[in-house]
């Protein structure tokens, strides 16, 4: 085996890539890459009725957004080219024939009907179903007439039927299984594909994949792989399993249940680089109190021995903390940019972007929740006045009258519309009427949003909707304060 570190991610391309997929891809990249190593995307597509149009790309795109690149792949080739199972199938039938020959393996003619009665009978009677070998006693001569009629076949491996396999594992430390509770699993299905876990091993083994990293729920199946590794008489790679992504209720992951993939994270407004640098913390923990990190930080610090074994909580609330940092780290000119569609999505009146993106900068975490935080821009709505009344700003609904009042002449009189101007000429009247700021600018921005809450003050939203709509609406909330007949 090469000494070379080289890791690989396999997915299969069902449509979507599941969070827990995500991470394994990027450990293993990590590993990979702190080794000065090689990383191999191969597509696991054995399974042809779980295929989805247009997954490979799926596949492709998830890990370009995300920064992990790969050595060798299908769409780049590399020394062990092909790199899609499909496109390899002609390599695992003379292995697993190697592995008949050898005495690992058997060929097995039961229908589905049988089996499927097995394993009626085996829940009616409380066992777990295990194959009953039925076909392994089977004379060459007859496994020869009975493929040549024509008959459907799978290839099955043959386990020990005592004694216990031990393999040792990088973060769970050594494994062992008695043999008596593995079964026969297939190696070639009855289409002539292998099954995943028989393409894994032989692919592992011509890839000179080094290092096998993978969810902690494979664990048990680990055993039937060494097996295989030890009946053709080849070096076991590290094995290097993954602790479990469960929710805060302990439940695992998944999409049936509603849970987000890496596509709906993106596409509901979360960063890929706070997404990647969330999961990388996910079951890994680095040597300080620090969580930022870059992929590229990552790539050097990265190590196996800081896997954790406990299962890592997928928390939404700790992924917006993360957003949020990696969105108010921009510059104004990036976070404009990536926040453009949203802003846009969010106005129906024509107003400046880049001042609003500003504004909105350090008070987003998610930028789905844009076109909502923003749209009173748009209009303003009828609002309660009561929340003109803020104990800590000191200010009531006479206050907050008397504020506007005193406004309107000296906003009217601004030839210079900037932030820079409004805010001179507000804390000049602030410091004329000999109040505190917030009894003039709590009621300018109540005047201005009609929100109690929003992603901007005064001066910054006066700023974006320009002169005249600052003091339309200005005028608005002193009718309807007048009107009130509360002041």
């Amino acid at each position: 085996m090469s000494l070379t570190v080289r890791t690989r991610y396999a997915p299969s391309p069902t449509g979507y890539i599941h969070i827990g997929n995500l991470r394994s891809a990027l450990y293993e990249y990590l590993i990979a890459r702190v080794h000065g190593g090689q990383f191999v995307l191969r597509i696991e597509d054995t399974d042809q009725e779980r295929l989805v149009e247009g997954a490979v790309d799926v596949i492709y795109r998830t890990l370009k957004i995300c920064g992990i690149k790969h050595d060798e792949g299908p769409d780049i080739s590399g020394p062990y080219a092909p790199y899609v199972q499909s496109e390899r199938k002609d390599i695992y039938l003379p292995y697993a024939k190697e592995l008949i020959k050898k005495g690992h393996a058997y060929y097995c003619f039961c229908s589905k009907e049988r089996l499927e009665k097995l394993r009626m009978e085996c829940e009616a009677e409380g066992r777990t179903f295990r194959y009953d070998r039925h076909c392994l006693g089977l004379s060459e001569e007859e496994v020869k007439s009975r493929i040549e009629a024509g008959e459907p076949y799978v290839i099955r491996q043959k386990m020990p039927d005592e004694g216990t396999t031990t393999f040792h594992d990088a973060v769970y430390g050594d494994i062992t299984v008695d043999n008596k509770d593995l079964e026969d699993q297939i190696l070639i299905k009855s289409d002539g594909y292998p099954t995943y876990n028989f393409a894994n091993v032989i692919d592992d083994h011509l890839m000179n994949i080094t290092h096998v990293v993978r969810g902690s729920e494979y664990l048990s199946s680990t055993p039937k792989y060494c097996l295989l590794y030890e009946a053709f008489g080849w070096e076991v790679p590290t094995y290097v399993h993954l602790p479990l992504i469960v929710k805060p209720d302990g439940s695992k992951i998944s999409k049936r249940k509603g849970d987000a993939t890496f596509e709906d994270l993106i596409n509901d407004g979360y960063l890929a680089e706070a997404i990647v640098n969330y999961l990388a913390l996910l079951g890994w923990s680095p040597d300080s109190n620090r969580e930022i990190f870059s992929l590229a930080e990552l790539e050097k610090i990265f190590s196996i021995d800081r896997i954790s074994k406990s299962p890592s909580v997928f928390d939404m609330a700790k992924l917006r903390w993360f957003n949020g940092e990696y969105i108010r780290a921009m510059t104004p000119e990036a976070f404009h940019e990536i926040a453009l569609p949203w802003i846009k999505k969010g106005l129906t009146v024509d107003l400046p972007t880049f001042p609003i993106a500003r504004m909105i900068q350090n008070r987003t975490e998610v930028l789905s929740e844009i076109p909502q935080n923003i749209k009173f821009l748009n209009e303003l709505e009828d609002y309660d006045l009561n929340i003109y009344v803020h104990k800590k700003m000191k200010t009531d609904l006479k206050i907050s009258l008397d504020s506007l009042t005193a406004a309107v002449p000296v906003l009217e009189a601004l030839t210079d519309w900037s932030e820079e101007s409004l805010h001179e000429a507000l804390l000049n009247l602030v410091a004329k009427l000999g109040i505190k700021n917030g009894q003039l600018l709590w009621p300018v921005r109540t005047a201005l949003s009609g929100w109690e809450v929003t992603p901007g003050g005064a001066i910054e939203i006066a700023a974006v909707l320009g002169k005249d709509e600052t003091l339309r609406r200005i005028r608005i909330g002193i009718d309807r304060l007048k009107s009130s007949g509360q002041v």
